[in-house]
């Protein structure tokens, strides 16, 4: 039992900082010492269902629990004149988790090779970026084709639950449904949200399974395709609009979400 209250409780410190924009629930589990366990349980569920299901389950409603007591905060904050500077923390957030990305690739210096593995992450994430702001958003409609899209955002978004250095707060942003999957949430909206559920679930699973073989095999080229990746979402956090007179705490929370990640991801 304490074995299992133990890992409720790092699902939901994991599940609470997925809500922030730039910060990684992979990153975030490796730092806990959960990160392995989660990889294995989700691509072995299927040959040890019980001792995975068990793990899965007590981390799931962690998890859960911290993404509701947290979204609540973000959302109301997101409508108000903080927002600005919100997003310039978001921002320093992701910056401050490439030198993890480059501590995990073991890159010493960037040449031909490496260049292309993290152009072809930046094409990726430019390509995500063309998609209809909105399209996989929970709960505006509920045709058959508007479900198929939630599900395919789902699927998408599930890269970003398991990569570590992507946070699945900042794919929802390049997706265009930060806000409505965040109020959804924060109330407990469950028919809205179930199909991006469904396809996350089955985007996890997958997802887990080739990024076993990927990290064994092309450890460097998969997190320089990270770097990529979130190198080009970077001006996707930024404000619309800034107030001049916010300038200042724009530029300290710029620093204090990059210093913050920073020192938790090098740990």
């Amino acid at each position: 039992m304490e074995k299992n209250g133990k890992t409720f409780i790092k699902g939901l410190v994991i599940g609470a900082t997925m809500t922030v924009p730039g910060v990684s629930g992979g990153s975030m589990a490796m730092v806990l010492g959960i990160y392995d366990r989660l990889l294995k349980h989700v691509s072995e569920i299927t040959k040890y269902p019980k001792e995975s299901l068990t793990f899965l389950l007590w981390f799931a409603a962690g998890a859960g629990s911290g993404a509701f007591l947290f979204s609540r905060g973000i959302s109301w904050l997101l409508t108000t004149r903080a927002e600005g500077i919100l997003c310039f923390f978001f921002l320093g957030a992701v910056s401050g988790g490439i030198p993890m990305i480059l501590k995990s690739a073991s890159v010493r210096r960037i040449r031909g090779r490496e260049l292309i593995c993290i152009l072809t992450g930046i094409l990726t994430a430019l390509l995500i970026a063309l998609i209809p702001q909105g399209m996989f958003a929970p709960g505006t409609e509920n045709t058959p084709m508007h479900l198929l899209f939630q599900l395919a955002g789902g699927f998408i978004m599930a890269v970003a639950l398991v990569l570590p250095g992507i946070s699945a707060s900042q794919m929802l942003y390049m997706l265009g449904i930060y806000e409505s999957t965040l109020k959804a949430i924060s109330s407990l909206d469950i028919l809205a949200l179930l199909p991006l559920a469904v396809g996350g679930i089955m985007g996890t699973y997958l997802t887990a399974r080739i990024l076993e073989q990927l990290i064994k095999k092309h450890r460097e080229a998969t997190f320089l395709m990270i770097l990529g990746f979130m190198l080009a979402s970077l001006p996707e956090l930024l404000p619309g609009h800034l107030a001049q007179e916010n300038l200042l705490f724009c530029v300290m929370a710029l620093a204090a979400g990059f210093i913050g990640v920073y020192f938790v991801t090098l740990k």
